[in-house]
């Protein structure tokens, strides 16, 4: 299952990257993601229906942290498209009052599951096998009418309330970020008194890409949530760095004939040599 899923996520974030660039941050953007993460999550289902899980771990894992990933990207797609798709027109006063009615709307969901945020966020365990375990819900356990409504055979009393926290924890940086943007006329945002220096990367873009392809999958952003193509974005804004196809670098990275992970292969060594030194001294 977990090679399907991290197959069927590849996939995913390789179609997500075919949408064109001009169509980017549009409504657009958002119509076609949506129906590449609808099409993602039927052929997850069929999958999972036809998988018979080896035990109770196997389904926990899936449901707890396979499902709700992809989920949450469809989610986050939706609201952003119903966010953006019902912006009023206005001054940038009007504007910030939107957003910031849509960040309470989340601080309402928050403030109502409460005590889930805090299980998932401090990675319990204790009640996986009642949230994450079909046919295993508890009244009891504030459940979501949707739960009701959903195929039992693919969901549990939780796993799209999780789906839901992690897609609203996208649409708060989203929402902040709109904000920011009115607050410099939609131009660069001006960094604090307090912040560093910025950073500029001096190694080369095959090195980045390498090191970016591998924090994306190992899923160490947004709880794994977060695109390739977001990722990149990110980076390349962060560090002033154009990165090109970068989809077609990491294929001339895979087709290397020897170390193929040579970047991150030098950054081990050389931190453990790091560490070495220090414990001498």
């Amino acid at each position: 299952m977990k090679l399907f899923s991290q197959s069927l996520q590849s996939e995913l974030d390789r179609q997500l990257e075919l949408i064109p660039v001009e169509c980017t941050h549009t409504v657009h953007y958002y119509e076609e993601a949506i129906k590449i993460m609808i099409a993602g999550l039927e052929k997850l289902k069929t999958y999972c229906l036809k998988y018979k899980f080896q035990d109770k771990t196997e389904e926990i894992e899936f449901f707890r942290n396979i499902k709700p990933t992809f989920a949450a990207k469809l989610i986050y797609y939706n609201e952003i498209y119903t966010i953006e798709t019902n912006k009023p027109y206005g001054s940038k006063k009007t504007l910030r009052k939107y957003y910031n009615t849509e960040i309470l709307k989340l601080k309402t969901f928050f403030e109502e599951n409460q005590e889930f945020y805090r299980y998932h966020r401090t990675n319990n365990r204790c009640l996986d096998k009642k949230y994450f375990v079909r046919g295993k819900y508890d009244i009891k356990l504030t459940l979501d009418s949707f739960y009701f409504q959903a195929d039992p055979r693919f969901s549990t009393s939780h796993d799209y309330k999780l789906a839901k926290i992690l897609a609203n924890d996208l649409i708060k940086t989203y929402l902040e970020a709109e904000i920011v943007k009115l607050e410099n006329n939609a131009e660069k945002v001006h960094p604090s008194p307090l912040s560093s220096k910025n950073q500029k990367w001096t190694g080369s873009k095959v090195e980045l890409i390498e090191l970016i392809y591998a924090l994306h999958t190992e899923g160490v952003l947004n709880n794994g949530t977060s695109g390739l193509k977001e990722i990149t974005s990110f980076f390349e804004s962060a560090l002033d760095i154009d990165l090109g196809q970068f989809h077609r670098v990491f294929l001339e990275i895979r087709n290397r004939k020897t170390e193929r992970t040579k970047f991150l292969n030098t950054l081990k060594n050389k931190l453990i040599t790091r560490m070495d030194e220090a414990d001498e001294n």
